[in-house]
């Protein structure tokens, strides 16, 4: 019989240094890319790795996340055991909101109970990568581990940033390390040290133990309560590699080991460059291990002219004459007016950019019009009295207001989720 496994992906985050790209939606919600938003990137990994008994736990401004779920992520109604559902406190046992990841799957353990897994993934919802989890499951049961954290090997100078985990050879965990001075190196690799990565794999019986326990002892999060205890008890905690995980039809000009934390602007910004290319470090078409999101019913990009380079069309684009755009990401329903010019860009769902208008490094959030002539991008000073300037020198227009009778005219949002 196959092990029964179940996931938890903690989908909660505010997303405080993504603003104002969450001013209104969870950083889960938050767009990437041309047409996926980031929680399609775990969701994508669990499905591909046959995991598909998956929780996802909500919290902060859910609303835009919920109804992407609804919408892209119904797997199969005929089979009880595969789903995609959201989650939001169910405060069964008290007042308060999640504290903390582990109190978030405390809150729910009643889900644990129902299905009697063998085993429980709780991921996260915030990066953009590749994984096949079950490598990792087969590294877990192979080590008779408790628990089994993903493990990013970093240079060590970089390590000073990261939740550092010191293991041995076979990856036995011996002691986390937050921040440190003294990174302890990888046993095999001196100049590179293990970063977690908030990705974790629990045996069923240990985890249930462990978060009774830490409800009682008023603990609310893994990295800096469960995990540690756990390890000073002597269970048996490992590191994953995560640069051992082998994805299939990845090509050669990828990065073969490729994680991205998106947690600020400048950092969403730049891993943005990635999918862009003819050789792109992170090639969103991948057949053999694809990233699923919404299935959009509009019309294919339309250009009736201009000059495009290296530039992603989202569905339902509109490119009109003589406009200019380079190393840019349009999203769907975007119309881009005559002599515009867009220069490493972001332009999301719903956004018209009008006549004249010249933009460079910009990130104009949803429902937005652009008025005829407007420059942005080329005097931080000036931009930051009116939008947020980031210090990569990235401008960020946050989310506009087009209603009902601007998107008649079209102004766009015309298959609008």
């Amino acid at each position: 019989m196959p092990d029964r496994v179940i996931a938890f992906v903690m989908a909660g985050g505010q997303g405080s240094r993504l603003q104002p790209l969450t001013a209104a939606r969870s950083k889960p919600s938050v767009p990437f890319g041309s047409r996926y938003r980031i929680v399609d990137f775990v969701l994508s990994n669990l499905v591909n790795s046959q995991i598909r008994t998956i929780y996802l736990l909500v919290q902060y401004k859910s609303q835009s996340l919920i109804e992407h779920v609804r919408k892209a992520w119904t797997i199969s109604p005929l089979l009880n055991d595969q789903f995609v559902t959201v989650v939001p406190p169910q405060m069964r046992a008290g007042q308060s909101w999640f504290q903390g990841t582990a109190d978030a799957v405390h809150q729910n353990i009643n889900l644990i109970e129902e299905h009697a897994p063998d085993y429980v993934v709780v991921f996260g919802a915030d990066h953009i990568y590749r994984m096949d989890i079950r490598q990792m499951l087969d590294f877990h049961k192979e080590r008779e581990a408790d628990v089994s954290i993903a493990a990013l090997p970093v240079p060590i100078e970089d390590a000073r940033s990261f939740g550092v985990i010191a293991a041995d050879a076979d990856g036995r965990i011996e002691a986390f390390q937050e921040k440190p001075a003294n990174p302890t190196p990888l046993a095999d690799d001196p100049s590179s040290a293990y970063a977690s990565m908030g990705n974790y794999v629990f045996s069923a019986r240990v985890l249930m133990e462990a978060l009774q326990a830490a409800q009682q002892a008023g603990e609310t999060d893994f990295g800096q309560h469960v995990l540690p205890r756990l390890l000073a008890s002597g269970h048996r905690l490992f590191a994953y590699d995560f640069a051992s995980n082998q994805i299939p039809g990845i090509k050669p000009y990828e990065s073969q080991v490729y994680w991205r934390d998106v947690g600020n602007i400048d950092a969403y910004f730049n891993t943005h460059k990635d999918v862009l290319g003819a050789e792109p470090v992170f090639d969103a078409f991948n057949p053999e291990w694809p990233i699923y999101s919404s299935n959009y019913q509009g019309p294919v990009a339309r250009v009736l002219g201009g000059q495009l380079r290296n530039t992603l069309l989202g569905a339902a684009t509109i490119i009109h004459d003589n406009s200019r755009i380079s190393n840019s990401i349009i999203r769907r329903e975007a119309v881009i007016e005559e002599d515009v010019v867009l220069e490493d860009c972001i332009v999301m769902d719903y956004v018209r950019v009008c006549k004249g208008a010249r933009l460079r490094k910009v990130i104009i959030d949803r429902h937005n019009i652009i008025e005829p002539g407007t420059v942005i991008g080329y005097d931080a000073e000036a931009d930051s009295k009116l939008y947020t300037v980031t210090p990569g020198g990235v401008t960020v227009v946050p989310s506009g207001q087009i209603g009902f009778y601007a998107r008649s005219a079209g102004y766009g949002g015309g298959y609008s989720e």
